[in-house]
């Protein structure tokens, strides 16, 4: 008698993934597991030709114009330093808030110790929502970087990244957003909120298997200097890494068994549309407020209204 698994843990990594995602990834590494891009024999090109398929599938889910511009990565946190470290530079000062993950403040400290960079972080209200008015008046003459969470993973509360972009754009910064909590389960447009950097997961809400991600770099970001180097399939002959997008942030062999599993998680994502996914998380949401609100010795933390909850939820018992 197989047990019954009751799984609540889905921020951390989505179980279980659509079957289709465990059936592509088998056939892949039984029929098609070939090095993507290193080589000109056929099972080769075909690896190639399902990774950039894979790309294509994501730069339409975030209204990419450019492709290439979506570099695959190990994971969120892969991303985020691949990011920060590759386009801050000694003397910049860089703004995030008290929120964010060890991913984002963990390779910003390391920089502020280093005397890279001045930091600013900005303190959210009762309700854990950033006001864009802090953020306008935090930037400085030098801020290069303006690095947020779109959902924090312990309170759940989906920020005005929209508001915050056009306030980061017109002053002549670069917007990093941290979607981990929130790709493919809310929706985000690069374009509409004036979004630089972009990274992701893809084991979260976009059912893909762990050891998977992106960073979509945007028109604006001139220059990333890569932090890995070598292991392309493209100008081996050059002693020099490519600065070519998606290759100078893609040195090595990729999880490519991943990619095309994060492809049909993408694709199962995409047929049942973050509109309907978004609706029932917010049922889900309110069921479970409305079940622990009664509860005096339990606390409830984050927005007060499910509309503005993303899919962390976090509570605890009173002391």
């Amino acid at each position: 008698m197989s047990e019954k698994i009751i799984y609540l843990d889905n921020a951390a990594t989505s179980f279980p993934k659509p079957p289709c995602v465990y059936e592509r990834m088998e056939k892949f590494l039984r029929e098609e597991s070939a090095n993507p891009g290193r080589s000109g024999h056929r099972m080769s090109v075909e690896a190639e030709a399902s990774v950039e398929r894979s790309r294509s599938l994501l730069a339409k889910f975030f209204g990419v114009k450019n492709s290439s511009r979506i570099a695959f990565t190990l994971n969120c946190t892969d991303a985020l330093n691949m990011a920060i470290k590759g386009v801050v530079h000694e003397g910049d000062h860089v703004i995030s808030s008290v929120m964010e993950h060890n991913s984002v403040l963990r390779p910003l400290h390391a920089l502020e110790e280093d005397k890279m960079i001045t930091l600013t972080k900005v303190k959210p209200d009762s309700e854990c929502f950033l006001n864009p008015a802090d953020i306008k008046k935090t930037i400085q003459p030098k801020t290069r970087l303006v690095v947020l969470t779109h959902a924090p993973n312990v309170t759940g509360a989906i920020q005005p990244i929209r508001e915050i972009g056009k306030i980061v754009r017109e002053a002549g910064a670069l917007f990093l957003v941290d979607a981990a909590q929130t790709v493919g389960a809310v929706p985000i447009d690069v374009d509409k909120d004036f979004v630089d950097l972009l990274a992701f997961p893809g084991h979260k809400s976009l059912l893909g298997p762990t050891g998977t991600g992106g960073l979509f770099v945007g028109e604006r970001v001139e220059k990333i200097t890569p932090w890995r180097e070598g292991g392309t399939g493209m100008g081996s002959e050059s002693p020099t890494h490519p600065e070519e997008f998606p290759y100078v942030l893609e040195g090595g062999t990729p999880n490519t068994v991943g990619i095309v599993g994060l492809a049909e998680g993408l694709k199962f994502v995409a047929e049942k549309g973050i509109e309907a996914i978004r609706a029932h998380e917010l049922k889900l949401m309110s069921a479970l407020r409305a079940g622990l609100a009664p509860l005096k010795k339990v606390k409830m933390f984050g927005p007060k209204s499910a509309e503005n909850h993303g899919r962390a939820f976090h509570f605890n018992r009173r002391a």
